[in-house]
């Protein structure tokens, strides 16, 4: 029986009082006679009764809606997973839940948004003029003739131009998508031509640790091979932009200098208009990659995103309105859909762009403390920094406005939740989440209700019915299992683009176990209630909190004349290094020696992006394959990772299982 470990951390009287979740369970009992004196019959309650309390939801926290009271017909007109049909006959905008505060006098002059940049002092927007500035976009892309179900894509950093293009779009019901200005042309690409975008929104370059990058002629690049374009909106940032323009007007693209645009229009204050869509219209396209084929295009819709989008906010990270929220993340990861999002709430917003920690540690936490930040989120690579380096932040700034830290990316292990209590606050709720992309919200996230144990995650997260599964599909209790989620959620995707049959949305969560998402984690779910993420239980990869496809890599790697064959394995998993590893079948009489190597990862790091780049590169034989041809990555992973190669895999069903001797050997010696 395993060792319970100590408990870190409980929330105080004066806390639980003071939480929405306490606000919450008052409603419940008002207005539905419910009560409930623990986490663990509330979270049975949203699960038994989803309808009942996805509908409670949507009446507490207000869901705005043009639809005559309750603001919809049906909460679950169709229950069945994939394809639930959620809230039909809604008419609602996430644009307009966001920006319903500016019409509020006690927030309207109250501050939205504060920024600061590498090279830009802070800038603050308050609600009213956020709102002003979305409209001046809103209108900018009317006159462009953009209209709902158009696709807005931005190649952009995380600065407050990005969130009002976002609003702009939303709010004319067009779809938003957007990548880092970090990655490369061909990752880029293989994003943006899958969903032929109308408008592009980009910078011509951008400053990381003390650098310039510019990033014009990968701009260009870009515009050459989306033919779809009509419209480019740029945000000089290094002011590289002669080659652009000139570009654009060569062959006939709408250009607009984004700075002078909103410099001019702000001298007068507009409003908004809303476009009232359904509950299931797109809002964005997000990215997870798998080991085949492009990245997937998963598309989630405004009403899912509203509904999870408060539901967490409060319930979850324990956040009122008029708070501070901060989220270290960039553009290409959906935890910047989630910053964005915490507008919904009320909460103000703070963006940091560039290097957390240039010139110095510092550079994050004061910016946090300087603007009493409510809520911090960093990701477990961060933390993992701060230990390395022996940095204690409560010894450098105030941190008394922190009530949360959240961290989500990638498992965090034990001595990342001693660091936080004994380094950042000991009164400091530590939110570690994990879910994702794909499902657009948290299936293991946190609540004030309960104690933290070390390195073990509070919950399973209000209306998530979530499990670990054996391979026969029963569930599991203090034992590891595939996590899955049993019953819909709203914000799972409304489906893939360009996937007009379902059959990649289907094939990616639910092959395994009909009617159940699998995610593609080893879950284990405590008697306690609480939950250890031990990571991916498939190939995909999970690269510094970012997910990809090994499918990206092979592409680049492949193209190289001297290689014949390529496998990719993320060695990922809580409590140990992470690593990744390339291993390359060389053609002929080639070798791979250091030149080879360096050229090899200098393609990655170019094509697709830093993230993408491996640790070490290894020459082998010849890539383990299936009779049928496909690469082994999930039974190689679990060698590598310790697994006996007789439980990880069946030699009879390989067509080279001379090829896995080399693997075996490579794994004992890695975990000697």
């Amino acid at each position: 029986m395993k060792t319970i470990p100590p408990i870190l951390w409980q929330a105080s009287t004066e806390r639980l009082a003071a939480s929405p979740t306490t606000s919450y369970i008052s409603f419940l009992e008002q207005t539905r006679g419910l009560t409930f004196n623990d986490y663990q019959s509330l979270w049975q309650w949203s699960v038994d009764d989803i309808e009942g309390f996805w509908a409670s939801i949507w009446e507490h926290f207000q869901v705005q809606s043009a639809a005559p009271a309750p603001g919809y017909r049906k909460v679950l007109a169709r229950p069945a997973m994939p394809g639930a049909s959620w809230f039909t006959g809604a008419a609602i905008n996430y644009a307009k839940q966001c920006l319903r505060w500016s019409e509020h006098e006690d927030f309207a002059q109250k501050t939205a948004v504060i920024a600061q940049s590498e090279t830009q002092a802070e800038r603050q927007w308050t609600w009213q003029a956020l709102a002003s500035d979305v409209a001046h976009l809103q209108a900018l892309l009317r006159s462009q003739g953009i209209k709902q179900g158009d696709r807005v894509a931005a190649f952009m950093p995380n600065v407050p131009e990005s969130v009002m293009a976002l609003m702009a779009s939303a709010s004319l019901g067009a779809i938003w998508s957007s990548a880092s200005p970090d990655m490369g042309a061909t990752s880029v690409l293989d994003r943006f031509r899958q969903i032929e975008p109308s408008v592009l929104v980009a910078v011509d370059g951008y400053h990381y640790a003390g650098k310039a990058f510019d990033r014009s002629e990968v701009l260009v690049d870009i515009l050459k091979q989306l033919p779809s374009l009509r419209v480019v909106i740029l945000l000089p940032t290094i002011h590289k932009t002669e080659h652009i323009k000139e570009y654009c007007n060569d062959r006939g693209l709408a250009y607009v200098d984004m700075q002078d645009f909103l410099s001019q229009s702000s001298t007068h204050l507009a409003k908004p208009s809303f476009v009232d869509l359904p509950f299931d219209a797109p809002l964005w396209i997000v990215y997870s990659s798998g080991t085949t084929g492009m990245p997937k295009p998963i598309v989630h819709g405004h009403g899912g995103t509203i509904v999870e989008g408060l539901k967490s906010l409060a319930l979850g990270l324990d956040i009122n309105p008029g708070e501070r929220f901060f989220w270290q993340t960039s553009t290409g990861w959906i935890m910047w859909n989630s910053l964005v999002s915490a507008l919904m709430g009320g909460a103000t917003i703070l963006q940091l762009d560039g290097h957390p920690s240039y010139p110095n540690f510092d550079t994050l936490w004061s910016f946090v403390s300087r603007h009493r930040a409510n809520l911090v989120g960093i990701s477990p690579a961060y933390i993992g920094m701060c230990i390395k380096e022996q940095y204690r932040p409560r010894e450098h700034v105030d941190l008394c406005a922190l009530k949360t830290l959240g961290s989500t990316g990638s498992p965090l292990t034990a001595a990342g939740y001693r660091w936080v209590y004994e380094s950042v606050s000991e009164d400091v709720m530590l939110a570690s989440i994990s879910g994702g992309t794909d499902p657009g919200a948290a299936f293991i996230g946190a609540s004030v209700m309960l104690p933290i144990y070390e390195g073990e995650m509070q919950c399973r997260c209000l209306g998530s019915a979530t499990e670990a599964f054996d391979d026969e599909g029963h569930a599991l209790i203090n034992q590891v299992g595939e996590l899955v989620c049993t019953k819909p959620l709203p914000s799972m995707p409304l489906y893939f683009w360009n996937d007009p049959e379902n059959k990649r949305y289907f094939d990616s969560y639910f092959t395994q176990f009909p009617g159940v998402w699998r995610h593609g984690d080893w879950l284990e779910i405590t008697d306690r209630g609480s939950a250890i993420i031990y990571g991916r239980s498939d190939s995909t990869i999970n690269r510094h909190g970012i997910r990809m496809g090994t499918s990206e890599l092979y592409r680049v790697v492949e193209a190289f004349a001297e290689i014949a064959d390529s496998l990719v394995i993320d060695l990922e998993y809580l409590g140990r290094k992470s690593m990744m590893l390339l291993f390359v079948v060389l053609r002929g009489a080639h070798a791979l020696d250091e030149a080879l190597s360096k050229r090899l990862l200098s393609a990655i790091r170019e094509q697709l992006s830093a993230r993408h780049v491996p640790n070490a590169v290894h020459a082998i034989a010849e890539v383990p394959r299936t009779l049928s041809g496909k690469k082994l990555e999930v039974p190689v992973k679990k060698i590598l990772l310790g697994q006996d190669p007789a439980a990880a895999l069946n030699k009879d069903s390989m067509a080279n299982p001379q090829s896995i001797q080399w693997f075996i050997e490579f794994g004992k010696a890695l975990n000697s």
